[in-house]
């Protein structure tokens, strides 16, 4: 089933309801007065019933959490799918709750480590929540994903994009933003083939995400004889990529693939440059502001590229930047922050819909397809819980002023270079 969403299908059962039970022979009263009888002064009128209340009555509250990076390495991700999750649930309260069930948040910091994240996992669990969202790592990823299959309680992750996360027997895991890392590798050589490259290089990190897209370029270059590929591994916490580029100098990349290292996209990006590496530079589903906000930006402008799951130049986009900005202290709205606001959303209208109970928020997910504001595509799942059509946008930085309020970080503006055709979902 399809489903646009908006705040007005909050209300929308619980009005039906009323003007049912208030006429149930669907058309309009009619009075009739005994012959003779008086008629009625002011003083006699009946009384008026008070005018039935769009909103339907208030049933508690329910929990959702928020898991996702808020400090060490991946903090940049998780504080803007915090405040995106944080804008929806505002919303949604302020317009009658899910059905009448007020939402409240559980935020938990899972310190980009896999092992607190589990553990922030099940005290949310403990504490009554019906579903959690926001894992941007990899490895925290693939732990809270173990949780959420053996404690049956929905997760859906923002960024982490190993393959290795979702198995055949997922039921309780669902990707959102950022599809497996198997499937991001096409779109890249595509651009590579119509951009007549002959040579990649390819900087990837020494953990889950890098050694799935290092095992995804391999496969996905394989088939392509006539594009040379070299690789460099680094360590995840690695600030210095000298050494690295250096080691691609002697081969003389036309395109140097960032996407296996997410920490280190805008130090890569600013050293090639001043190593005179004047090629494009593929990021990693980076945020945007982060690139554009520091030392990275004039050596982003015209060759920094990244994929994305928001349109940024679309109208649902610009309306939810608008009012994300005005609600939150982050100066743009990144994809992450459009994946927070869509995971509170689908799992409001799970609860309106089936209740606050977790293992039917989870199968009623699943067979729904969803068309979320801010989003380059529609959201919907296989039956183990990878985006079933996803359709990256790729955008490159330009020098340019953005649409009026919803960009307060600079003048720049990222500008779609392609979309994605839909991606074949990745099977595990």
């Amino acid at each position: 089933m399809r489903r646009y969403l908006g705040l007005k299908w909050l209300g929308a059962l619980a009005l039906l309801l009323v003007v049912a039970a208030c006429n149930p022979g669907g058309g309009a009263a009619e009075t009739t007065e005994a012959p003779g009888a008086p008629a009625p002064t002011e003083e006699a009128a009946p009384e008026q019933p008070a005018a039935p209340t769009t909103e339907p009555a208030p049933k508690g509250e329910v929990k959702i959490g928020a898991l996702t990076s808020l400090t060490a390495t991946f903090a940049p991700w998780g504080v803007s799918a915090l405040d995106g999750m944080r804008l929806a649930v505002e919303e949604i309260n302020a317009a009658g709750g899910a059905d009448g069930y007020t939402l409240v948040l559980v935020e938990a910091d899972t310190q980009s480590n896999a092992e607190e994240a589990v553990k922030a996992f099940e005290r949310m669990v403990e504490d009554g929540v019906v579903a959690i969202g926001g894992p941007i790592s990899s490895d925290v990823g693939l732990n809270t994903a173990i949780a959420a299959e053996e404690l049956q309680v929905p997760l859906f992750l923002v960024k982490a994009g190993s393959g290795a996360i979702l198995t055949r027997d997922s039921r309780y895991t669902f990707r959102t933003c950022l599809p497996a890392a198997p499937m991001t590798m096409g779109p890249i050589a595509q651009y590579a083939q119509e951009q007549g490259v002959s040579r990649v290089g390819a900087i990837i990190a020494d953990y889950g995400w890098g050694r799935a897209i290092e095992a995804a370029l391999l496969d996905t270059f394989a088939e392509l004889p006539d594009i040379d590929l070299q690789i460099e591994v680094a360590p995840i916490g690695e600030k210095d990529f000298t050494t690295y580029l250096r080691s691609l100098a002697e081969f003389d990349p036309q395109l140097i693939v960032a996407t296996g290292h997410p920490p280190g996209a805008g130090a890569i990006t600013v050293q090639s440059a001043d190593l005179g590496f004047d090629v494009p530079i593929t990021g990693a589903w980076f945020p945007l502001s982060l690139i554009m906000g520091g030392g990275a930006a004039e050596p982003a402008i015209g060759r920094f590229a990244d994929f994305g799951c928001a349109d940024y130049d679309s109208d649902s986009y610009q309306e939810l930047a608008k009012r994300y900005l005005a609600f939150s202290d982050n100066v743009f709205m990144e994809d992450d922050a459009v994946a927070g606001y869509g995971i509170v959303t689908m799992v409001a209208d799970a609860i309106a819909n089936v209740g606050p109970d977790p293992v039917a928020i989870a199968e009623y997910l699943h067979g729904q397809t969803y068309d979320l504001p801010g989003y380059a595509f529609e959201v919907s799942w296989t039956e183990w819980g990878e985006l079933a059509k996803a359709q990256p946008t790729f955008v490159i930085m330009r020098e340019s002023g953005a649409p009026e309020g919803v960009n307060d970080s600079g003048d720049w503006w990222p500008e779609l270079l392609t979309r994605s055709e839909p991606l074949e979902p990745y099977e595990p």
